[in-house]
């Protein structure tokens, strides 16, 4: 990790590789005027299963480290279930420990001292009275299309909103004033959750934070961001070479197409950072090519130069990118492998699905009279109204002139078998 920074190089480290940045004022009057460091949290839902698009927020939080901030995770529990129960009451327990174990491999494997962190479990503090009072100010003052509003490109949007997913953004904001922070970290998913935050904390007697906001690199696939939901459009933080190697050759990355190109998302902000990061700030992204000398990129514009001009192909870069990311992955698996206690957790957190139980279909043998005129039928026999049948064929398809008859006869034909 970098040396200690001047505070102005601080704020700038704070304030880089970002999509937007709300109230920075704020950054810069704890840094520069009150000469402290700066208190961020950043909160995930523990759900599905963590995926290489964490590499985006975690990165920022390896530099908002290098800044010298005071940085808080939060382990979202009780907003997973809120999230259209994506994490189930039984689960959220054992799904916040995976997340803590998981975050905790990647964020070394980038070279993070986690000494410097803080995780905070938000049940840990969500069911106090205080929050709860807090909570119910908030919802009392709160329209609900305002709240699924601020929530809509977070939380699970279905025709009949839960009240879970509508006191989710509430709860959210809350989190700023209980975690006693200057700023919250997020996606720009996020944004409209911010927003609420910053309109309706100081309504209850809070005041505004500052917001901090990394892009959302897109899916492997036609997915517009990396989803736990969607396999094809997600990398697992535990894939193994074999794994990582075959998803990419999936991977949909159009010939000279930059623009929404989630390979070249995925290495301009997680491998050139992570290469920075590791080598005090120059990286050295490789590509190897079977002709001639390997291309060495230093600068993500040069890379997109390359690949707008055919220079640099999909089948390079994605070669290029197995190789990195590998590498990166390498020490979290190995870890994950190393670990009994990591991979019980991940069992209870994570169990696998029962198979549905296949239940035998039991034939209905129908109307006798019906089948034997179906019967018939096919004999060129024809069957009467009493269920005896006449013409060619008939003794081999009558199944009875009466009922006790044909009953009877059924009944022996099932001894039979």
């Amino acid at each position: 990790m970098a040396t200690k920074l001047s505070p102005e190089d601080s704020v700038a480290l704070i304030k880089a590789n970002l999509a937007e940045v709300l109230n920075p004022e704020i950054i810069d009057n704890v840094v520069l005027k009150e000469k402290r460091p700066l208190k961020v949290y950043w909160g995930t839902a523990t759900t599905g299963r963590p995926h290489c698009g964490y590499f985006v927020p975690l990165m920022k939080i390896a530099e908002l480290l290098a800044a010298g901030c005071h940085v808080k995770i939060l382990l979202a529990d009780i907003h997973g279930y809120l999230d259209n129960m994506k994490a189930p009451l039984e689960l959220i327990e054992y799904r916040a420990k995976y997340y803590e174990t998981v975050i905790k491999s990647t964020l070394k494997a980038i070279g993070v001292d986690l000494n410097l962190l803080e995780f905070v479990l938000g049940s840990s503090y969500q069911f106090n009275k205080e929050y709860t009072l807090d909570r119910f100010k908030l919802e009392g003052i709160t329209r609900i299309n305002v709240a699924q509003k601020a929530g809509a490109e977070v939380v699970k949007q279905t025709d009949d909103p839960t009240l879970g997913g509508l006191i989710y953004p509430l709860m959210q904001a809350l989190d700023e004033v209980y975690l006693d922070v200057d700023a919250q970290f997020g996606g720009v998913d996020q944004r409209k959750i911010f927003t609420f935050a910053m309109e309706n904390l100081p309504k209850i007697g809070y005041k505004v934070r500052a917001h901090l906001m990394n892009t959302m690199v897109p899916g492997l696939g036609e997915a517009a961001k990396m989803s736990a939901s969607d396999a094809d459009s997600k990398i697992d933080l535990l894939d193994g070479p074999a794994a990582v190697e075959k998803k990419l050759k999936k991977a949909l990355c159009k010939p000279k197409e930059v623009e929404g190109n989630g390979v070249i998302a995925f290495v301009e902000h997680v491998i050139f950072r992570a290469l920075a990061l590791k080598s005090g700030n120059t990286p050295k992204f490789v590509v190897e090519r079977r002709e001639g000398e390997p291309l060495i990129y230093e600068d993500i514009q040069k890379l997109k130069e390359d690949f707008t001009a055919d220079i640099l192909t999909p089948q390079l870069l994605k070669a290029a990118l197995v190789v990195h990311l590998n590498e990166l992955l390498a020490p979290i698996k190995a870890e994950y492998d190393a670990s009994p206690e990591w991979q019980a957790i991940e069992a209870q957190a994570y169990p696998p699905e029962k198979a549905a139980v296949k239940v035998k279909k039991v034939k209905d043998k129908g109307d006798p009279a019906k089948r034997a005129a179906a019967q018939a039928a096919a004999k060129n026999a024809v069957a009467q109204a009493d269920g005896h049948v006449e013409g060619k064929g008939a003794e081999k398809v009558t199944v009875g002139s009466s009922t006790e008859e044909t009953l009877e006869k059924l009944n022996l034909a099932d001894e039979k078998k």
